[in-house]
């Protein structure tokens, strides 16, 4: 993949601070980095969020990252930390490479075909067991994400990672057999009818002694009845 203008990223470099000082970036638009391998130091930095938002959502693997007044180095996204509840990134991890040499990495897995599963249109669930995958590849060569069709499952099967085939150049690193998606009989509908006969069976029992009671009435308003006749 060649470099692009939309995969640039000017960042600037900071003093190495505490939780304080991150939180203080943060209030001011700002998000707190490291860049670190290629055999050189690594540099605490900081980069506009929204500058950040606008790369990354462009951006492929490969990012082309400038120090504020140095030279622009190749690296990729090793990690990204957001807030759990606004999405909002805290800090991220940006890892120099070199074009010529395999990496490990992460990938997003997703299914297709998942709502013309036979399996699926007869009531089935679908779980997507694994949605991240380990590999290895040529940095330019990282895709966004790896797809698996499962238009074809049935209720009952199971697909493990053997199944999935990765682009040219990539590498699987995970088990073979680690699970990626099972599609079960539909469970809801059982407990529904298991709770509706606990219930009636309930409710039976329930009226039994209701129907004895108002016999007892009965037959007690009888003799309340005679002896007020006798009287």
């Amino acid at each position: 993949m060649a470099r692009t203008e939309s995969t640039a990223l000017t960042i600037t470099p900071r003093e190495a601070a505490g939780s304080r000082e991150a939180r203080r970036l943060r209030r001011e638009g700002n998000v707190p980095g490291v860049l670190y391998g290629g055999g050189d130091d690594p540099i605490a930095f900081q980069v506009s969020a929204r500058t950040l938002r606008q790369t990354l959502a462009h951006a492929g693997a490969v990012l082309d990252v400038t120090v504020e007044g140095g030279a622009s180095s190749p690296a990729v996204l090793k990690d990204i930390i957001r807030h759990p509840v606004s999405g909002e990134t805290l800090h991220l991890d940006l890892l120099r490479v070199r074009l010529d040499q395999k990496i490990h990495s992460t990938v997003l897995l997703e299914l297709t075909g998942t709502e013309d599963a036979p399996g699926v249109r007869d009531g089935g669930v679908l779980e997507h067991v694994a949605r991240e995958i380990n590999i290895e590849a040529l940095p330019t060569d990282i895709p966004d994400a790896i797809t698996h069709d499962v238009s074809d499952m049935q209720i009952g099967d199971t697909v493990t990672l053997e199944a999935v085939r990765p682009p040219a150049g990539v590498t699987l690193l995970d088990d073979p057999e680690t699970v990626v998606a099972t599609l079960t009989p539909p469970r809801l509908q059982v407990e529904e009818t298991e709770e509706i006969e606990e219930e009636t069976a309930i409710v039976g029992e329930g009226e039994a002694p209701a129907e004895e009671a108002g016999e007892g009435e009965g037959e007690g308003g009888g003799e309340a009845a005679a002896d007020s006749d006798s009287e």
